[in-house]
């Protein structure tokens, strides 16, 4: 019974700080198009909405408030934006969460099996990101890869190892070998 207990104790202590990991990592994501999240203002259901996708600009529409521009914001800059716009002529004090419920994709295309765009999740590397597209193929090189960071206003590409980070809105290019 004690080690059914103790196991139950883990298990919630683990789930737990899998939940802080992937709030911490929220923290600093500039939201962008494609993103969907979710906005809550605490007890106004009304006011409050599961899913919205932000369109090509990087907006969306919000009761009262109109278009939100989120675009290169973090989630707490969307929740003091909405705050600021509902307090006073709607609510005294709101209080609002912004939640990211799906990031971006990315895109993998070149020498791979399956070229395409790609659910981001937080820990993505290149290494897995060629693994979700299907492999290298076997004309791929094993040392040209590039990526274009979608926060790149220049889009250049940047030279890439399998150990590189890789964010929502990239676009990694892995080149063809020629032996």
């Amino acid at each position: 019974m004690k080690v059914i207990h103790t196991l139950c104790i883990l298990l919630v202590w683990a789930l737990g700080a899998g939940t802080v990991q992937a709030q911490g990592s929220d923290s600093q994501y500039a939201l962008g198009s494609g993103d969907l999240i979710r906005v809550s203002v605490f007890g106004e259901q009304d006011l409050s909405i599961e899913q919205i996708r932000l369109n090509d600009a990087g907006t969306f529409s919000y009761p009262f408030l109109g278009t939100i521009n989120a675009k290169g914001k973090t989630a707490k800059q969307v929740e003091s934006q909405i705050a600021s716009g509902l307090r006073g002529d709607y609510l005294i004090d709101p209080k609002v969460s912004v939640s990211i419920l799906e990031y971006r994709e990315f895109y993998v295309n070149g020498e791979v099996g399956n070229p395409g765009g790609y659910p981001f999740q937080p820990g993505m590397t290149l290494r897995k990101a060629v693994a979700l597209a299907g492999g290298f193929s076997e004309r791929a090189s094993r040392s040209a890869y590039y990526i274009i960071r979608d926060a790149d206003l220049g889009r250049t590409p940047q030279k890439a190892f399998l150990d590189t980070p890789v964010m929502p809105g990239d676009i990694i290019t892995i080149e063809q070998s020629f032996f």
